[in-house]
């Protein structure tokens, strides 16, 4: 199937004159057509027994299997590797693919699976999905990539990946605390796409596109849906850098969505390029999830573009450890030998992530690629995903079994973005007991009593024994 493009991948902000060969200018590629005598069926080992990093020696390179890591000679030549789970995939669904076009951007963004009849003869969807899926009228379609789509198991609907972008119909079950805009960006939009809640900070929305579709989006009312103000549109843009270079208390700039890295190369150098002109801009930061499901973009051309812009710092989606493929780890590094530091945000979810030695291994993991995880997220009451909200308790039961189990950089913090425009309210566990007398009684990581001398204090008095 091919998957519409919407302008926001297609085209230029007009009159910037720049030529940039890695921009999604091609005619549009005919997908393979799936077999449609071959089903997806599981393979003979364990789903993910490929994915796990210690075993990345099984990859694709320059056409070739590589035993060990790459080295920086390999990473210098701008090849990307294969996983093995993703060769597989690839050898059944689209068998006449060369390696380029499997690792060429723009053919696994033209090429996502976004429609019923093309997921069906991936996996085998349970009647709930498929229910779900023929229902569906408003935005946010079903959008997976190919590569995304070759890390989902295709027999267990319950599998963590699946779960997070297959729809079910529990998406249409709304509870009154729920919101299509739970955090009311909308009312902190001075203008169109710029969200500008905290004294020196501001969320610059630059597109309503992303290449996967997360069932459990913030920004569900946004995301895939062309008539919405978020699509790319040159005049809000202007808009919004107006008001920041009227405004000089803004310091820091997060590059949000959709996802700003599914726009073209000379959008965002364009939009960077005015962004620096700014002199009291002084942080840029971009919040992303294409390192995850979409590696092939980090190439080239576009860390070549990025290391114009610095300081540039980058917020990475993770939600899984099965995500932690060889192509991504691939990616972060290549983005991290660029300069620029990286630091990952995790949506805490039901059945998916919500148990401490899942977020370990996705912690520690990630640590082994150079993202430092930074924010455990409360899922927001979003409508319609109820069913992936867990208890406030279980993320402090995660950080509790996390906080001296693990290296303190690979425990995040546990955030609630306050419903109706709070902010983000970091939790942490009870550690401290109370007082007595002058001393403070604390708990540490092994539930053990410890005093620390505090005359005078007042922390701890309302519990004092």
């Amino acid at each position: 199937m091919e998957g519409n493009i919407t302008l926001e991948e297609t085209e230029d902000p007009p009159g910037t004159g720049l030529v940039i060969s890695d921009q999604p200018e091609l005619p549009l590629s005919v997908a393979p057509k799936l077999p449609k005598s071959i089903l997806a069926k599981s393979p003979t080992k364990p789903f993910y027994a490929d994915l796990s990093i210690s075993q990345a020696s099984n990859i694709l390179f320059n056409g070739k299997w590589r035993k060990g890591k790459l080295s920086a000679i390999d990473l210098g030549q701008g090849e990307f590797t294969i996983g093995l789970r993703a060769q597989q995939f690839r050898q059944q669904f689209y068998p006449d693919l060369t390696d380029d076009q499997w690792n060429d951007w723009h053919w696994q963004l033209r090429n996502r699976i976004m429609d019923l009849a093309h997921l069906e003869r991936l996996i085998h969807l349970s009647p709930d999905e498929r229910e779900a899926i023929q229902r569906h009228r408003s935005t946010m379609p079903v959008s997976i990539t190919p590569y995304y789509a070759s890390l989902i198991d295709p027999e267990n609907p319950l599998q963590p990946l699946r779960r997070a972008v297959v729809m079910v119909k529990n998406e249409y079950v709304i509870s009154p605390d729920e919101s299509i805009d739970p955090l009311s960006e909308d009312e902190d939009s001075p203008v169109p796409g710029l969200v500008h809640r905290y004294p020196d900070r501001a969320l610059f929305l630059t597109t309503g596109s992303c290449a996967v579709h997360c069932r459990y989006c913030t920004r569900s009312r946004l995301v895939g849906n062309t008539k919405a103000e978020h699509r790319f549109n040159i005049e809000n843009w202007e808009k919004a850098l107006t008001y920041l270079e009227n405004h000089h208390e803004v310091r820091d700039v997060i590059l949000s969505g959709g996802d700003p890295l599914t726009l073209g190369n000379s959008r965002l150098e364009w939009l960077l390029r005015r962004l620096r002109r700014i002199p009291h801009l002084e942080i840029i930061r971009i919040g992303t999830k294409i390192p995850v499901v979409l590696p092939q973009r980090i190439n080239g051309s576009l860390l070549t573009l990025l290391k114009q812009f610095h300081p540039l710092w980058m917020s990475i989606h993770f939600t899984h450890p099965d995500e932690l493929t060889p192509e991504t780890a691939e990616a972060c590094n290549r983005l991290a030998d660029a300069g620029i530091p990286l630091g990952s945000q995790t949506v805490l979810l039901k059945g998916i992530n919500d148990n401490v030695e899942t977020c370990k291994r996705l912690f520690q993991g990630l640590m082994k690629i150079r993202v430092k995880p930074y924010y455990l997220y409360q899922c927001d009451p979003v409508q319609g995903t109820g069913h992936f909200r867990t208890s406030v308790e279980k993320g402090l039961e995660i950080i509790a079994g996390l906080r001296g189990h693990t290296s303190g950089y690979a425990v995040p913090n546990f955030v609630i973005d306050a419903p109706g425009g709070g902010g983000k309210i970091p939790l942490l566990p009870e550690y401290v007991i109370g007082r007595d007398s002058d001393d403070l009684l604390l708990r540490n990581y092994a539930g053990k009593i410890y005093r620390y001398p505090d005359p005078g204090g007042k922390v701890g008095q309302k519990k004092s024994i």
